[in-house]
């Protein structure tokens, strides 16, 4: 592709006068500025507050003028970008000249209709505008440039509630691991020095009026950040009206949708790969030093340099990752504790007495067929599926009840220790009370509430929705998700069938007999996981639709309804086929001559090594199978989309490109949704069914250490720059994290007493025999009599006439009683580390008092504090205490 740029079609963005933007006027100046000081000059008085910023970093923002305007001087903060097919350009223009009657508006003349007025909105908000157009052989595509003057930039900074910067302080960098191998005396391999590291402030929030206090405020060229440009930017496009106010037709996401612009994003800074002449590492620009200290394969083993990240994509993103790493750590010890409870299983798999007597029994066990002997099913020797006696033991043996008890106190642990590292990531990323206090109504809320109400907090009228049009919105959407749920039971039922129908043919030819059950489960699993992955997206997709219906007033809220809603259905999704082979195969089985029976078919019993083995086969299916499916996606439909639109833009590699130009090539971020899904479903994996499957958390171990770099490549070369978003945590997600942490309790405690042989063979020991000799008979009860040609054995502790034997109700009550123990011996534990693990250190308590009286300092009234210092100017010499003033004029 060839490219043009037009030099006449710039649009220049209307000066708007400082006053209509700021709390002040622009005389209000002052020549208290202070200078930015080194670590070990870090400032501890209060004389010394005012500071002004240096750039002491190698790399200069400025300097790169591909993200500027034609005047290298205005910052290129987002660009808009639409196409235009030559062809049909050409038709529009004949069809105007032939015919003179007015005629119905095409969809083409709408959208320009509807860009124009967009355009002029955007002037009229007072961005600076510039138009780039690129001409290929069939399409014409547009890049309109924005670029935000410093008077808007300081109105929405105080509007948005944008931090600023008051005092410098050392980076607190320091990790517990670096912390451990320091106190070892052991060489740390994971750390690595990151060129040009964010420096960290204490800050308050932005006020025009206050500008002189604030560190680096004299130079406006990089006063805001990127981040903090591209999101005032992205708040302006939001709001503005391009139609009618009325049919909602408000905002850049709505005129993306309509196919009216193709993209909207905000610039990366420059190219990713470093220059082949040699360049400082310092000079790198944010982008370059991500991909070569982050992004790559061979960082995986690196600890991530979370300043950086939050600097360049927002604390959203940086607090995902900051999450995934610290979850990826904490899976070390569980998938240390999960081989080694796997290899004791080895280890003691041949001394398991039960196997042995399988083995060895030749046909001293006649089996009854497992399905109906008109069907053709034939009698079967218990020791035809010795193997599988064997594979069983290691999913069930006493190690297993260690490990269960185990990860339910490490999930515990887990969570507390996360809250006290969120609290303080939240803190040093300045977004701690950003929820409660800074958040504003979604820019799509403003633009389609009918009301206007006062907020009780701030005493500010705000757009208002009813909360009586809501409720039938809401309760529309619980239908929604009532429909999908019994939509997902059915097809488990389908399943079901499938492996009862599937299993008859297997059981009857001699070959497969021994490996019928596995195969049956197997192909089920198969099956059950392509319908989960595509219920999953069709529910997806509508589950956003009616969120955004409800109208909810923050991006919290949305998000959180939107997870909530999500969550539920794939909890049922991925999960209910597990819980039926965990809690319900096998259970109303019945006995020969008086078998249950659904849609006139055997209900079908568990496999000849229990339902254990068949719960561990289902879970490795589904987790590691979605895990594949996963990171195949993540590598390949990146690539294949990006080799698609760069075909259909015709996209020339021989051929220098602008920035806006190869940012478009890429493909558009897709935001962190189904990255946390993914994660938390995980979580569930190995909570709630690790009494099954103790090597789950390994699995997890190796897929996150994948996945972590998977997204960093994906975010820094594959994907457009996302719109950086401030979050103070993970939202809903850890009370999710938290409910699951519950539910593997219990879970695993049913899981233990009612589908493991740990509990029987317990009690077997200490009434008859304690080295288990027997008990494979004991296990085994005879058909009645005259119910089969053949008398044969089945499982179950019955007698000859069918009826439960004493055994079996001493069985119940002592699986009725492990559970209430282990729940509440485990919940108690779990409740004591609560209590003692606070949620915030007691080291950042200090740090929050001290920033909020430096805020308070800064920004007070110099009238007020000349009245409190009159007025209390005898207590504070007897305590003595001065009350600083500032001198400047306000």
């Amino acid at each position: 592709m060839s490219s043009k740029y037009s030099e006449k079609n710039t649009i220049n963005g209307a000066a708007v006068a400082l006053e209509d933007y700021g709390t002040i006027s622009a005389g209000s100046s002052s020549t208290e500025k202070v200078t930015l000081i080194a670590d070990d000059e870090l400032v501890t008085s209060d004389e010394e507050l005012g500071l002004q910023l240096k750039n002491i970093q190698g790399y200069d923002p400025t300097l790169d003028k591909g993200n500027y305007f034609r005047d290298g001087k205005r910052k290129i903060d987002f660009v808009l970008v639409y196409e235009e097919i030559l062809e049909k350009k050409k038709q529009k223009s004949s069809t105007s000249t032939e015919s003179g009657e007015p005629q119905k508006k095409t969809q083409q003349e709408k959208h320009e209709m509807w860009r124009q007025k967009f355009m002029v909105n955007l002037k009229k908000a007072g961005l600076d505008m510039e138009e780039e157009v690129v001409q290929g052989d069939k399409k014409m595509i547009f890049y309109i440039k924005l670029s935000a003057p410093w008077e808007v930039l300081c109105f929405y900074a105080e509007d948005l509630s944008l931090r600023a910067p008051l005092q410098a302080h050392p980076n607190p960098s320091n990790n517990w691991s670096e912390g451990c191998l320091r106190t070892v005396h052991m060489p740390n391999c994971m750390a690595e020095e990151v060129p040009n590291q964010p420096l960290d402030y204490y800050t308050c929030q932005f006020r025009k009026s206050k500008l002189d206090r604030f560190l680096g405020s004299d130079n406006r060229a990089t006063y805001f950040s990127s981040t903090q440009r591209s999101g005032i930017v992205h708040e302006i496009l939001s709001a503005a009206v391009y139609g009618k106010r009325k049919r909602a037709e408000v905002g850049i996401h709505r005129l993306l949708e309509e196919e009216v612009y193709q993209a909207a994003f905000p610039l990366h800074d420059g190219p990713y790969q470093k220059p082949k002449h040699f360049v400082p590492p310092d000079c790198l620009n944010p982008r370059q030093i991500l991909f070569s200290y982050w992004a790559r394969w061979g960082k995986w083993f690196k600890y991530q340099p979370m300043d950086h990240i939050r600097e360049y994509f927002g604390e959203k993103i940086g607090i995902y990752f900051a999450w995934l790493g610290f979850y990826t750590a904490w899976l070390l010890p569980a998938s240390i504790v999960g081989v080694l409870v796997f290899v004791f299983g080895i280890i003691t798999m041949n001394s398991n007495t039960p196997a042995i007597e399988v083995c060895s029994s030749g046909g001293d066990f006649q089996m009854c067929p497992r399905c109906s002997e008109k069907a053709g099913c034939t009698y079967w020797n218990l020791s035809d599926v010795c193997i599988y006696t064997k594979i069983s033991y290691l999913f069930d043996h006493p190690g297993t009840v260690f490990y269960a008890v185990f990860v339910s106190f490490w999930a515990v642990s887990f969570l507390e220790y996360w809250k006290r590292k969120n609290a303080s990531l939240a803190h040093h990323w300045d977004c701690l009370n950003f929820e409660e206090e800074e958040e504003r109504p979604r820019p799509q809320y403003t633009s389609l509430c009918p009301t206007y109400e006062k907020n009780p907090i701030t005493g500010v009228k705000e757009p208002h929705f009813p909360q009586r049009d809501r409720l039938p919105r809401i309760l529309s959407g619980a239908a929604a998700i009532v429909l999908m749920i019994v939509l997902v039971l059915i097809f488990i039922v389908a399943v079901i069938m499938y492996r009862v129908l599937i299993s008859v043919p297997l059981f009857q030819n001699k070959t497969f007999r021994p490996r019928a059950a596995m195969i049956a489960s197997m192909s089920s699993a198969v099956v059950n996981l392509i319908l989960i992955m595509v219920l999953g997206r069709v529910y997806e997709k509508l589950a956003y639709k009616l969120t955004q219906w409800e109208m909810h007033r923050t991006q919290t809220e949305f998000e959180d309804q939107l997870t909530f809603k999500v969550f539920i259905f794939q909890f049922v999704n991925f999960y209910s086929s597990i819980f039926y082979i965990g809690f319900f195969k096998g259970r109303f089985v019945g006995y020969p001559g008086n078998y249950s029976r659904f849609f006139g078919l055997r209900n079908e019993d568990c496999s000849a090594g229990g339902c254990l083995v068949e719960l561990a086969q289902q879970l490795a299916v589904i987790m590691i199978g979605k895990q594949i499916i996963n990171n195949a996606q993540e590598v390949l439909v990146p690539k294949f989309k990006a080799w698609l639109h760069q075909r259909k833009l015709g996209a020339n590699k021989n051929v220098e490109k602008a920035r806006w130009e190869e940012d478009y090539e890429l493909i558009e971020n897709e935001g962190l949704f189904q990255e946390y899904l993914e994660m938390v479903l995980q979580f569930g994996f190995i909570t709630i069914f690790v009494a099954a499957f103790p090597l789950a958390p390994l699995f997890a171990l190796l897929n996150n250490w994948i996945e972590i770099r998977l997204d960093a490549q994906k975010f820094v070369t594959e994907t457009r720059r996302p719109v950086a978003e401030r979050a103070q945590d993970i939202g809903v997600w850890f009370s999710i994290l938290d409910a699951l942490a519950q539910l593997a309790v219990i879970s695993n405690a049913f899981l233990i007493a009612f589908t493991s042989e740990f509990l029987p063979r317990l009690l077997y020991k200490y009434q008859y025999n304690f080295d288990l000799k027997g008990y494979t008979n004991f296990s085994l009860a005879y058909s009645p009599n005259g119910t089969m040609t053949h008398e044969c054995r089945y499982r179950a502790f019955r007698d000859r006439d069918g009826e439960y034997t004493l055994f079996f109700w001493h069985l119940i009550a002592i699986r009725l009683a492990f559970v209430i123990i282990f729940e509440h011996v485990v919940f108690g534990i779990c409740r004591l580390i609560d209590i003692m693990v606070p949620d915030v250190p007691e080291s950042l308590e200090i740090k929050i008092k001290r920033e909020q009286y430096l805020a308070k300092q800064a920004l007070a009234d110099t009238d007020t504090i000349m009245m409190l210092a009159k007025g209390d100017e005898d207590d504070d010499q007897e305590d003595g205490m001065r009350l600083r003033v500032p001198t400047q004029k306000v």
